[in-house]
């Protein structure tokens, strides 16, 4: 009977033993998470001479199972990144970093602050640009005042496609549009061109009386639906209404008010007339900066364009990148179009990131269009800031 009542003991302290270990462990594994730890980095974000600080500009880096840690740079171009301690490359863009970004290889330490000094935190051109020379405006000015470089071209050379092809971005000066009812061949040819371009992932800058090549017309529109262009005259209609004169305006975009630290400005308008954007379809354009009294748009900005019949070309840098556009979700369902090297990109879309743009059209490139420009003599006060992110947001 002892023998039994030994064995019975023997086999509740067993059972007792391994349920007590069972609970232990199951909560251990509740309880146990693991921190990841992280530390921060700062700087602040530079033209690529160094004299201009850059707002709005895109800084992230990710962790070793591809989660991305995110901020922007604000006005006076400085940021503060949360970021996973270890060995990291942390990249800096604006637009969605296809012509301007720069990577730097950093460690980060658990809890500690690394500065990054200005000679790393510049903002690389990566993008070739081109200009055509006007009579009114000078944006190649601004683009140089910010240390970054664009070739002069002709309108002549907007005719050959394998020139334009070459150029990732275009700037059409106000008053580059000439000599068209002498040649009107040419610029059809220009037009198709200038299609083939913005459809194939190039984007392209113009101002005021340029206006007419994107919708037609000669050196400027007086009316809607004129011939040429290469943007849908359902989509857009300008005219050469606008007298000269100080205008109110209003920035209507928040990353763009956030990049400069206003939302409000005075635009001088110093030529005798000047472009009026009548209509617009605004699921094809934003407007990124508006007449504060009548909300007439002043500059708008797409990536809808897309044209039936249109080749595949590569263009600019795009036949050598080894980078890719993916769109990421940020928490607050915010999301973001950034570039990143193509083979983080299956691990990023397992992640819920999707290959390509967050919106518009997934070949196409930027178009942006301004009623003001950089004046012929030079000070336009805090219009050449949105000109500047008009530049380096292309």
């Amino acid at each position: 009977m002892r023998k039994h009542y030994f064995f019975i003991l023997l086999c509740v302290f067993t059972l007792l033993a391994n349920c007590s270990g069972d609970d232990a462990a199951l909560a251990s594994e509740n309880t146990s998470t693991t921190v990841m730890k992280t530390g921060k980095v700062t700087g602040k974000v530079m033209s690529q001479n160094g004299t201009k600080p850059i707002g709005g500009a895109s800084v992230f880096t990710f962790d070793d199972k591809y989660k991305i840690y995110y901020t922007t740079s604000d006005a006076e171009g400085k940021f503060t990144l949360d970021a996973p301690a270890g060995n990291h490359t942390i990249y800096i863009q604006t637009g969605n970093g296809s012509n301007f970004r720069t990577e730097i290889s950093a460690t980060v330490k658990d809890s500690e602050t690394l500065n990054l000094d200005a000679s790393q935190t510049k903002l690389n051109q990566v993008a070739k640009i081109a200009y055509v020379k006007g009579t009114y405006d000078k944006i190649e000015d601004i683009i140089q005042t910010l240390g970054y470089t664009a070739t002069e071209i002709s309108n002549n050379d907007l005719a050959n496609l394998t020139t334009v092809a070459q150029y990732d971005i275009i700037f059409l000066n106000c008053g580059s549009r000439n000599n068209y009812s002498a040649n009107p061949t040419l610029y059809s040819v220009i037009d198709a061109n200038l299609a083939i371009f913005v459809a194939n992932g190039g984007s392209i800058y113009a101002s005021d009386w340029d206006v007419a090549y994107l919708v037609g017309g000669t050196t400027n529109t007086t009316n809607c639906s004129l011939p040429g262009g290469f943007v849908p005259d359902s989509k857009l209609c300008s005219k050469n209404t606008g007298s000269s004169g100080m205008v109110n305006a209003t920035v209507n975009n928040t990353g763009l008010t956030s990049a400069l630290g206003f939302n409000t400005l005075n635009i001088d308008y110093d030529l005798g007339s000047w472009q009026k954007i009548t209509n617009y379809d605004p699921a094809y354009w934003e407007v990124l900066v508006k007449e504060t009294s009548s909300n007439d748009a002043l500059m708008i900005r797409t990536n809808h364009f897309t044209a039936t019949g249109t080749p595949v070309t590569p263009i600019g840098n795009a036949p050598t990148t080894t980078f890719a556009t993916v769109c990421i979700t940020l928490p607050g369902n915010i999301q973001i179009s950034l570039s990143v090297p193509q083979v983080l990109v299956p691990y990023l879309v397992a992640l819920g990131a999707t290959a390509g743009p967050c919106s518009g059209s997934s070949n196409s490139g930027y178009i942006y269009y301004t009623t003001f420009h950089n004046h012929a003599s030079g000070n336009i006060g805090n219009a050449g800031v949105i000109l500047q992110y008009v530049i380096l947001n292309l």
